[in-house]
């Protein structure tokens, strides 16, 4: 405790730009710089449980997203885009680190996520995005659903966040507090106007710090289940209530870009907008659509963990640029860092690589491979256009099959993994069994922070 706490106290003394200095507690070469001028602004939106074509410029027929497609129209839109895990703890935990939920403890083997009964958290001892940035002279604000510990020492204020306001997991998990930094102020938190008061809370924030840089982690309560809108929204979308969540969220990502050209601050400003994983499935029309990707939420399939990913930074992106290459939200880790001049840390192994020349139009993209881990289990794995696939769970189905040899998919060729080429390309999959090997022997076992449950006196 004592280790954490110095850590901590030598992250605020970097904040205030004591810049040259290691991270004290963890033997980190990480640095930070001085009072931050000339950095960019960082807003990273992050959506729960939305799926691929679940937004009008990712295809979808009925749901309006006007303002996700102008941001997609005057940015670059990224069509094999990952996130780190097919649910909402880890997924997150891998944005907010740069690392596999499988280094951190951030995954379980009973439990997928965090519930209101866990005793555990995204370790102190890991280096978040927003302890980075602070480090580099920025204000940080998380605004929304957090889900990596909702006990004092997990909480964003934590972990390098100057504020927060949201809900510290799932919305169908009971009581619902609605929080400003560590005080529970709404119990239950009144859904129904969650995102237009999360919307205020990120324009404020924006207005507050415009004459310095500011990170803002804008992570929304929906469309994860139960799905609410306000009365402005309700029963206006022909998605139903699903796409009135959806159509409100846009809507207030709309605000958050009229607040940044208002106060002309849209060119100094990178804004990545995604999901934690994809759509809930099961749950019928109250769950969202993977389009033209299979299954979804909670397997490793593509619909389960390739996300919708738009990246917006007017005079710096070019604008209408549809990228293929293939990114993670991991990497916003490294391209943050990159954009700030803070150097990563070195005492740790990390899984993420800078998209700024992908994103710049100088470069390719520099990642080729992405595993996919389903409860610290490796089920699949990526590399170049070849998807191999050890083990495998439908979203409909209890039961997890194991391939021996693996299904294989051609991606670029087939995104709907709809055709088994393993028996083609016999050189292929030995290829990535010896990748899975080198990967494998890089992991060290951790202790799952998932499966810690508070223990009550009887």
């Amino acid at each position: 405790m004592g280790e954490q706490i110095k850590r901590r106290d030598f992250l605020r003394k970097m904040g205030a730009g004591a810049a040259g200095l290691a991270l004290a507690g963890c033997n980190s070469s990480f640095v930070g710089s001085k009072n931050g001028a000339g950095k960019p602004n960082i807003v990273v939106i992050f959506a729960d449980d939305l799926g691929y074509g679940d937004l009008g410029c990712f295809g979808h027929p009925t749901i309006n997203t006007p303002n996700l497609d102008r941001m997609a129209a005057e940015g670059m839109k990224l069509t094999q885009f990952y996130s780190a895990a097919c649910v909402c703890t880890p997924s997150r935990a891998a944005l907010m680190t740069g690392r596999l939920p499988i280094r951190n403890g951030m995954c379980g083997e009973r439990r997928s996520v965090l519930f209101p009964d866990s005793s555990g958290g995204l370790p102190g001892s890991e280096i978040t995005m927003a302890e980075a940035l602070k480090s580099a002279g920025y204000a940080t604000a998380c605004v929304g659903k957090w889900h990596l510990g909702h006990l004092p020492q997990y909480l964003p204020t934590r972990h390098g966040f100057d504020s927060y306001y949201g809900i510290p997991y799932s919305n169908d998990m009971k009581p619902c507090p609605l929080m400003r930094n560590e005080k529970v102020i709404e119990e239950p938190a009144e859904q129904s106007t969650l995102t237009k008061r999360y919307a205020r809370e990120a324009v404020g924030f924006i207005e507050k710090n415009k004459s310095r840089p500011f990170f803002l982690y804008f992570a929304h309560t929906f469309p994860h289940v139960p799905l609410f809108a306000s009365k402005d929204f309700k029963d206006k979308s022909l998605r139903g209530l699903f796409g009135d969540a959806v159509e409100e969220l846009d809507w207030s990502i709309g605000r958050v870009f009229e607040t940044l050209r208002r106060n002309k601050l849209a060119e100094n400003t990178i804004v990545f907008f995604t999901s934690d994983n994809g759509p809930w499935l099961t749950c019928h029309l109250a769950g969202g659509s993977a389009g033209l990707l299979r299954d979804g939420k909670g397997t490793t399939w593509e619909g389960g963990m390739r996300e919708p990913g738009i990246a917006w930074w007017p005079g710096k992106i070019k604008a209408g640029v549809v990228n293929g290459g293939l990114a993670s939200t991991m990497d916003i880790f490294a391209t943050t860092m990159d954009l700030a001049g803070v150097p990563l840390p070195v005492d740790r192994v990390l899984d993420t690589v800078s998209m700024k020349d992908m994103l710049f139009g100088k470069g390719k993209s520099r990642r080729d491979t992405m595993f996919y881990y389903r409860k610290g289990i490796l089920f699949a794995v990526r590399k170049g256009p070849w998807k191999a696939h050890f083990k495998t769970k439908d979203s409909f189905k209890r039961a997890v099959e194991e391939h021996n040899p693996p299904l294989l998919f051609h991606l670029e060729h087939d995104p709907s993994e709809k055709y088994n080429v393993a028996k083609e390309h016999p050189e292929v999959i030995e290829d990535i069994r010896r990748l899975v090997e080198r990967h494998q022997a890089g992991i060290v076992p951790v202790e799952s922070q998932l499966d810690k449950t508070i223990q009550k006196s009887s």
